[in-house]
Formats: structure tokens, sequence, C-alpha cells
């Protein structure tokens, strides 16, 4: 038996756990990686990746194929929302002890906005390089990137933007 595709292992993990292992130990240190670039503090990034597999494991039931098999752009999409709603729910929490006049010691490390700062902005120069250098079609550079050929396309178009910008300083 060959290797199982990311569709096949979430189909499968509806009754077997295996096949989710299988899919976590695919994508656990790209998500990981992900949520370290945004953070920047290890423990956090840990804490976001095991939330984030959690809510892989909670909705495996409701991934549709969209890529060929790959769960890549699914799996990083509940990645970067797990981001979003840490630092919401964080903001929300302060807000709210501030209220009620709530005072409490600040755990070592809690989500802040600065790690949503630039979130896809990491993606552009990689779908340049990948448009122009590896000279692919924005449907490959959309399934690489985990996101749909217009989202491709902006971020090529931002891209190159950015590139002739510096040219002319």
């Amino acid at each position: 038996m060959g290797v199982r595709s990311d569709a096949a292992l979430l189909a499968a993990a509806r009754s077997d756990p295996g096949a989710f292992r299988e899919l976590y130990d695919r994508y656990a240190e790209r998500v990981l990686a992900y949520h370290h670039r945004r953070c920047r503090d290890e423990d956090a990034a840990h804490d976001l990746t095991a939330e984030t597999f959690a809510q892989v494991w909670l909705v495996r039931a409701r991934f549709r194929d969209e890529c060929d098999g790959s769960a890549a752009p699914w799996v990083f999409g509940i990645a970067r929302n797990v981001l979003l709603v840490s630092v919401r729910r964080r903001a929300l929490e302060a807000r709210a002890r501030e209220r009620l006049g709530v005072l409490v010691s600040p755990v070592s490390v809690s989500p802040q906005d600065a790690w949503l700062e630039g979130l896809d902005d990491e993606l552009v120069p990689e779908a340049v390089r990948m448009r122009v250098v590896d000279e692919k079609d924005y449907d490959e550079i959309a399934r690489e990137l985990g996101t749909t050929p217009g989202a491709a396309r902006v971020r090529v178009h931002r891209g190159l933007a950015a590139l002739r910008k510096e040219r002319t300083r």
C-alpha cells in the first residue's frame, strides 16, 4: 500500500485514530513552525499547535477534498483561526477583568496583537518566487500556499509591486 493522501487519512480518521496520527505526523512540525514564526515563543507555539490539532480532530468529518487530496490549506486555515481566536480571546478577557476591577497576575506568555501583524505577508515573497522563478501557475501556487487562486494572484501582485517600489528608490 502506498502513501495515503491527506483526504484518505481524514476519511479513515473518523474511525481510525492511527490515521489521524499519520496526518498529525505529516503536518505537526510545519504547523509548529508557523505558530512559532507568529508568536516567537516556544511554549505558546506548542500550545497553539496542540489547539490547532484538537480543532482538526473535532472537525475532521467536515473536511472536503478541494485540493487533490491535500489537507494543507484546510489545516493551515484552522491554524490561522486558532491564532486569531487566541489573540481576540485575550483581548476580551483583559477588557472584562478591567471592567470588573479584577487584578490577575499575568501568565508567562499571553497572546499579543503583534502576533497578527503581517499574518499573510510572509507568503508574498514565496508566491512571487513560485510564479517568477519556478514558473508555476496560480492554481499550483494556491494549492501549495493553502489559499485560492485569486488570493495567490493578489500575493504575487503585492510582491511585484513592492519590488518595483523598492527599485525606484
